[in-house]
């Protein structure tokens, strides 16, 4: 059984919270297969890395120990590239948000592992967490590597990156502060290119205004590994928040 955090809740009922607040949701809870590694990790590791969500901004320098850059990943899946950042970058301090367990067990696993102190995680609704937890201009960098594309038509409702979403981000980056979205998905990836591009606070960073190359912070997936042998092209979007 997964312990308690620190308001009584477990990190399951933590995200049945959130799921009663919005009536579309980009994504759906799926009891996946937790191992036992991941299950350990859970108890043992969530008290320590894991953030409990408050409806209220959140002291990041307390949390971390520390001051400096705040990273936020959104959607980390199993945490693979979060790890890769976080151990490639000690300086920087790294949130990652996500809903299911299987995925922060594995996520929290590597961080024991590798002995980062750099990580926390929370898992809750995203759009709750930078609403209610975020101040404004708060982050370095929002990133948001492989959103569920939500293909059918009637599910785009769905898709995280929406206008609103979109807008909020922009809000809690700091000025020259880093939104980074990744696709493998075309037209989810033209999606992003126009909606983000219509923000009047972020400025793409491709001197062509579409796509940009691979940034070296950004480590090459299984998944997106996967998609390549598949045939699938990748497609990194990288705004910018004004500076004024």
């Amino acid at each position: 059984m997964i312990q308690s955090t620190e308001n009584g809740l477990t990190p399951e009922d933590d995200q049945e919270q959130s799921l009663t607040s919005r009536s579309v949701r980009s994504f759906v809870v799926r009891n996946g297969r937790i191992t036992p590694a991941q299950q350990r990790a859970l108890e043992q590791l969530f008290p320590r890395y894991g953030v409990v969500f408050k409806p209220e901004l959140a002291d990041w320098t307390e949390i971390f120990g520390r001051s400096g850059q705040l990273w936020v990943e959104t959607g980390f899946g199993d945490g693979e590239a979060l790890l890769s950042m976080a151990g490639n970058h000690p300086e920087i301090n790294f949130l990652g948000i996500e809903v299911h367990a299987p995925g922060i067990g594995h996520l929290l696993h590597g961080v024991e592992k590798a002995g980062l102190t750099n990580v926390r995680v929370i898992r809750h609704d995203a759009v709750e967490v930078f609403e209610q937890m975020m101040a404004p201009q708060s982050i370095a960098k929002a990133l948001v590597f492989f959103p569920d594309p939500w293909p059918k038509k009637r599910h785009h409702k769905r898709r995280i990156l929406q206008a609103d979403f979109i807008a909020l981000l922009a809000n809690r980056l700091q000025a020259d502060g880093i939104l980074h979205c990744a696709t493998d998905w075309a037209p989810y990836a033209q999606s992003m290119l126009e909606l983000i591009g219509n923000n009047e606070d972020l400025i793409n960073t491709s001197e062509q205004n579409t796509y940009c190359k691979r940034p070296e912070y950004r480590p090459l997936t299984k998944f997106e590994k996967r998609g390549k042998r598949l045939g699938h092209n990748v497609f990194d979007l990288i705004f910018a928040r004004k500076s004024t």
